[in-house]
């Protein structure tokens, strides 16, 4: 260790006192000196750590997500972008019963579903959204794909909507969504049942609240009315239920789901993360853990400018519609898109204007309550 340099006119035997005089505290410059020294050394080192840690941490939340490049994947046969700074996000929640989410009550369907679709539009100022969702029931035109296994899958008509995420994926879904509504996603967001439950258990949970009595032995949901909050099993069971609301089918329970993407939002939006990075860094990693994205997202920077970008959305402004179907007549467990509503919801979205009234509104509402 370098000493300090010795005062002027000093040594060290001083001669204001017998050289075998006991050594006292240092001079007070000399302690200061000391002292300083020691703390910058510590801060290096903290700095140095910190550093260090902060890198992990960034590589290990970055290396979480997972990427799919959709221009590759679909090709250039893409509805234009919107003519404005708005913007079209395709969020899908995937059912698979592999894994972690086998234990979550998700039935005994072999394979891989999407339960949950809503095409997210951020208008031009970025200071409200409006969320579409897709009945999974909904019969759809399925376009010429890449089927899982890497094989050509030819087109279909009359498929229901969730069977196309089954069968080719995810880049597929946003294909089929993208010549349906003449709409270009510019994004995709995939998050699994597993993930979902960890991510409300690691906010702490959702409150919601809800105007009856719930009970659906297929879910395993079972409140009553008033407010409630949920843990992320409740949470997942309450997204999931069909058959303790309206009539049963997958239109009830779009409403639910509509009213916990609202309540989550609030909650996250709410949140003090800034106040508490340990909980930010559980959250972050609950979440990349378990989303897939466009190769567009798939990064923390990117996600992060994504964010920034939408933060002046308030939850509370955001709107949720389904889209217009009406029952099928060949098959009244499933439904169609109702013209031309759907039509007029589509080319709202496409322009970036106001949706007309009429398009907010669907013939076959499955008994659900607005």
């Amino acid at each position: 260790m370098t000493h300090a340099p010795t005062e002027p006119g000093t040594s060290s035997g001083s001669r204001h006192e017998p050289a075998d005089a006991p050594a006292g505290p240092p001079p007070p410059r000399r302690r200061r000196r000391r002292v300083a020294r020691w703390i910058a050394g510590c801060a290096v080192v903290l700095i140095t750590a910190a550093g260090a840690t902060g890198y992990w941490l960034y590589r290990d939340l970055d290396s979480n997500i997972k990427g799919v490049d959709l221009d590759k994947a679909i090709g250039d046969d893409r509805p234009p972008r919107l003519p404005t700074s708005g913007q079209n996000l395709l969020v899908l929640g995937s059912d698979s019963r592999a894994g972690a989410n086998a234990a979550l009550g998700t039935g005994h369907v072999s394979g891989a579903r999407s339960d949950t679709a809503l095409v997210v539009h951020i208008p031009e100022g970025r200071e409200r959204a409006v969320a579409v969702s897709i009945p999974r029931d909904t019969l759809v035109t399925r376009p010429e794909c890449t089927g899982r296994d890497g094989t050509k899958l030819a087109g279909a008509k009359r498929v229901m909507f969730n069977s196309v995420y089954s069968l080719a994926g995810p880049a597929c879904v946003v294909k089929t969504v993208e010549q349906m509504s003449g709409v270009r996603m510019d994004h995709f967001m995939e998050i699994d049942f597993a993930g979902f439950k960890d991510l409300v258990d690691a906010i702490g949970g959702v409150t919601v609240t809800v105007g009856q009595d719930i009970h659906d032995t297929s879910s395993g949901l079972d409140i009553t009315a008033g407010t409630h909050r949920l843990n992320g099993t409740q949470a997942l069971q309450f997204v999931r239920t069909r058959h303790g609301i309206g009539d049963g089918s997958d239109l009830g329970r779009i409403g639910l789901q509509q009213k916990f993407l609202m309540a989550l939002l609030t909650e996250i939006k709410h949140q003090d993360l800034l106040g508490s990075p340990a909980k930010a860094y559980t959250i972050a990693d609950e979440l990349t853990a378990s989303l897939t994205t466009d190769s567009g997202l798939a990064s923390l920077t990117k996600l992060a400018e994504f964010g920034r970008s939408v933060n002046g959305i308030d939850p509370a402004g955001m709107e949720t519609i389904m889209l217009p179907v009406r029952y099928d007549t060949q098959d009244p467990n499933r439904v169609v898109a109702a013209q031309p509503r759907a039509d007029q919801l589509w080319r709202a979205l496409r322009k970036d204007e106001t949706i007309p009234a009429s398009a907010r509104k669907s013939p076959a509402r499955g008994g659900r309550t607005p």
